[in-house]
């Protein structure tokens, strides 16, 4: 049960102020973010351009290494970043500085490739669920339960009602088929701090940070990612609900 900082993902750089962009500024946030209280880091690597790049895994890694030394440190693998199913596969094949654990989206038709490239490399695999379909594809590949963890993710759903649906039927087809990996529940926008509320209910982790939304707790818009996780981890280490 854990609090995870993901401090840029996909947001434009007008986003936010303090939106971390390059290498050094990630591992500087990263540092903060550690400071106030999450335990491990998601981070969307970003080309000299300011484009999302998995060629940029090793330097974003490095970099943040030297700031947070033994700390989980993850990446993406969206099928966006690089536009290519091979080219992604070859991408994620050169990484020298490993992330710990990097996100594979279901939803995308070369997901099993990506988590068995990962496997293979000794990267661990966030399998990332937005959806039941998601959630019943993954139950169905032989090495489901390799998994690091599983990441329900309720990006679209921005009612209370419906989120809470779509993520009750991908924990349910998760206990049906008996797989038991730790959950990370992160909602987008207007249901983050809903779900960071239910995963403290339900003693699964969470995550918060720019790449979700900028607002903390209390409505107001965050000075930097340090802001919205020192919310999360207060709420965290709060007595859960009986």
């Amino acid at each position: 049960m854990i609090v995870q900082a993901c401090i840029n993902g996909a947001r434009p750089a007008d986003y936010h102020p303090r939106l971390p962009l390059t290498a050094q500024a990630m591992a500087i946030d990263a540092a903060a973010c550690i400071s106030a209280g999450a335990a491990e880091l998601h981070i969307h690597p970003r080309g000299p351009d300011g484009r999302e790049s998995l060629a940029a895994v090793d330097e974003t890694v490095r970099a943040v290494r030297e700031t947070c030394p033994g700390t989980f440190i993850g990446v993406s693998t969206g099928a966006w970043i690089e536009g290519d199913e091979e080219r992604t596969r070859d991408r994620i094949a050169a990484w020298r500085e490993l992330p710990d654990y990097a996100s594979v989206n279901l939803c995308e038709p070369d997901a099993p490739a990506v988590m068995a490239l990962l496997h293979h490399m000794g990267v661990g695999v966030e399998a990332g669920l937005a959806s039941v379909a998601d959630a019943e594809r993954f139950v169905a590949l032989p090495d489901c339960r390799r998994a690091l963890r599983v990441l329900i993710e309720i990006d679209h759903e921005q009612d209370f009602g419906e989120a809470d649906a779509t993520a009750d039927g991908i924990a349910e087809v998760l206990a049906r088929a008996n797989v038991r990996r730790p959950i990370l529940l992160h909602g987008a926008d207007a249901t983050v701090w809903h779900f960071v509320r239910r995963a403290h209910r339900q003693r699964w982790s969470t995550r918060v940070g720019l790449e979700d939304d900028c607002l903390r707790l209390n409505g107001e818009t965050a000075a930097d990612n340090a802001d919205i996780v020192r919310d999360a981890t207060g709420l965290f280490r709060s007595a859960a609900p009986g």
